[in-house]
């Protein structure tokens, strides 16, 4: 699905399409599978639902697994759709460190078991 483009993000084409819901969402198996293949580093208990970031255009959006969506497609809210959506767009996914970076500065926080 995605391939190495530089030393921070991988390269991929998703069919794009706009959503009424308030988040970006691909479907949930592949975004498990993306997750397990370059998120995960293969120690312990991982999680496979933390969001993926992926940069569509010129802004970084957190993405989240949902069963309704088909398989290689993106679905993204309405307000950051462009008007030549839908369509089959390249999209980057940020490798696992510029991912962390980057949800970091938008306030989110991994879930520690204590």
């Amino acid at each position: 699905m995605f391939e190495r483009f530089s030393s921070g993000y991988y390269l991929g084409e998703l069919y794009v399409e706009p959503h009424d819901g308030d988040r970006a969402v691909i479907q949930r198996a592949d975004h498990e599978h993306v997750n397990e293949q370059l998120y995960a580093d293969g120690e312990g208990v991982e999680r496979l639902d933390a969001p993926l970031v992926m940069k569509l255009g010129q802004g970084h959006i957190p993405v989240s697994g949902d069963d309704g969506v088909p398989s290689g497609t993106l679905a993204i809210p309405r307000s950051l759709a462009s008007d030549d959506l839908p369509g089959k767009k390249n999209v980057l996914l940020a490798d696992a460190d510029r991912a962390e970076r980057i949800l970091r500065w938008e306030g989110w926080r991994p879930f520690v078991n204590a």
